[in-house]
């Protein structure tokens, strides 16, 4: 049965259809099923990029057959879909969803996934290609991949394929991240191993590599000749929610900084590599990690700020404190803001500092890369009334508004020599449309065709938890003493803004 609209056509993209494959969901019950999974299926299906011959099989502890699945997963699709929802292409694809129940450390659990898969080959025409979605708590991860592996459902032969995406957190720490590393190994080649960012599947972030290697005006330019500093904001304007009994043990540092951010400086400030196979990426990626210098004890102290949000306003509702919040501890010392000065030793980059920041209950939700270019000589308007130049700078959001700017200055019309910024500004939906997505459709169809470009090696992994290693041990020896320090709905703690000052900068305005 074809993955097909009967409505209205939908604009191909380039891509073609992806392989013949079995998606098994462990966690399937979960939020992340719901809300992004299988939405971003669906608007795969919806683009023609799904293969006829695909099928997907949830497995979680709760008690449902394949009915029942097909029934809660298809009001949830109805709740969670993107972009409209079309009956007759959800019952298209529903026809392809399987269900298996049991704990997931449970050996006849594998054993009925091993008849189901073989059964959907069969009657289906998967060709043996799965892969595994472990939309699970932490903790199974490897717990899981040991299981397949004992079940001879991760062994590649015949030209099938086996593969197996994971969320993040890759570990809590350097020591945590390497046993994971390990455990995987031990059961899977590294190219089976898709440890996902959901981050990498926006537009923008995609769109790092080609606005700097396809255009001859900017990376001439993009090195410590021309570049002054560059800031990265991650930004919230929310508080932790219902994730407290998770944020409390992790912290925004862990929570954001060894995975997101990082991601985003190693696309950033990485070499041109010598092609876009996934492998010379992801080589450019790593080598700028690692080239990140580790910070002294003295130095953890000079350049990062942690901070924890006390009572505020946000969005013109009263906001309650951190230690308030459901399943926090009440004289909790995590952290939900924290900033850093990072500096890369190499060539290319030395002496620019890398500021990052990124926090809950900000006043803003705001994702963006911003290059403050150095000024210009000044000599030229010595003898005119401009008094002092604009410095030009150009912003890459990511989120919720995805596009590009650059600042650069102009002469105001009139007699006098005035001078005034202007800003290009770029707008993804303003130009090429608006296609409403969950973030994970690129992710899903890369993994379908083996396109592992967007997803983090191990070495990445273990180099950004080797930056971040004695940051958590600095401040785990010198707990916060002045916690909550910044009033939900600021910027965070005054301290942030001292971290910039010392160094004769500040931090971008973004506006309301």
């Amino acid at each position: 049965m074809s993955l097909e609209s009967d409505c209205d056509p939908v604009e191909r993209k380039a891509g073609e259809p992806a392989n013949p494959c079995v998606m098994v969901i462990f966690g399937a019950a979960g939020d992340l099923t719901k809300r992004k999974l299988i939405p971003a299926l669906y608007n795969l299906a919806k683009e023609k990029l799904l293969s006829p011959d695909f099928a997907v099989i949830g497995v979680a502890r709760r008690e449902m057959s394949t009915e029942e699945f097909r029934e809660k997963i298809g009001q949830d699709a109805r709740e969670y879909a993107t972009d409209g929802f079309d009956p007759k292409l959800w019952e298209q694809l529903s026809s392809h969803l399987h269900y298996v129940c049991g704990n997931f450390d449970d050996d006849l659990v594998y054993q009925q996934l091993q008849e189901r898969l073989g059964k959907i080959d069969a009657e289906q025409g998967t060709r043996g290609n799965y892969f595994y979605y472990l939309a699970t708590a932490p903790e199974y991860f490897s717990p899981i991949v040991q299981k397949l592996h004992a079940a001879g459902l991760t062994q590649e032969k015949n030209g099938q394929w086996r593969r197996v995406i994971i969320e993040k957190p890759f570990g809590t720490s350097l020591d945590s991240a390497r046993a994971l590393n390990r455990d995987l190994g031990a059961c899977l080649k590294e190219p089976q191993i898709y440890r996902i960012d959901h981050y990498l599947g926006k537009e923008t972030v995609q769109n790092i590599l080609v606005f700097r290697f396809s255009n001859g005006i900017f990376e001439p330019i993009w090195n410590r000749r021309y570049i002054d500093h560059v800031q990265i904001t991650v930004a919230e304007n929310i508080g932790v929610e219902q994730r407290g009994g998770y944020y409390d043990a992790a912290g925004a540092l862990r929570d954001m900084v060894p995975n997101h951010i990082f991601q985003l400086i190693s696309l950033t400030a990485m070499e041109p590599p010598i092609s876009f196979e996934a492998d010379a990426v992801r080589d450019e990626q790593s080598k700028i990690l690692r080239a990140i210098q580790p910070m002294t004890a003295e130095e953890v102290l000079r350049r990062t700020v942690r901070g924890q949000y006390g009572e505020g306003m946000v969005k013109g509702k009263r906001a309650t404190g951190y230690r308030s919040e459901v399943k926090v501890a009440p004289d909790s010392f995590t952290e939900t803001f924290v900033a850093l000065k990072v500096m890369i030793d190499n060539w290319r980059w030395s002496d620019v500092p890398f500021y990052l920041r990124t926090g809950k209950y900000l006043p803003k939700r705001v994702t963006e890369i911003a290059i403050q270019f150095k000024k210009a000589p000044f000599m030229l308007f010595r003898k005119t009334p401009i008094d002092r130049l604009t410095t030009n700078r150009l912003v890459i959001r990511l989120q919720p508004d995805e596009g590009i700017a650059l600042r650069f200055g102009a002469k105001v019309p009139g007699p006098l020599m005035r001078l005034g910024p202007v800003d290009m500004d770029f707008k993804y939906a303003e130009t090429f449309g608006s296609k409403p997505s969950t973030g994970y459709e690129r992710l899903l169809y890369d993994c379908m065709t083996g396109d592992a470009t967007l997803f983090q090696r191990a070495d990445m992994v273990e180099a950004a938890w080797s930056v971040v290693a004695p940051i958590l041990d600095v401040w785990k020896a010198l707990p916060a003493r002045y916690f909550p320090n910044y009033a939900a709905g600021t910027w965070g703690p005054k301290e942030a803004d001292d971290l910039m000052e010392r160094d004769g900068r500040h931090w971008r305005s973004i506006e309301e």
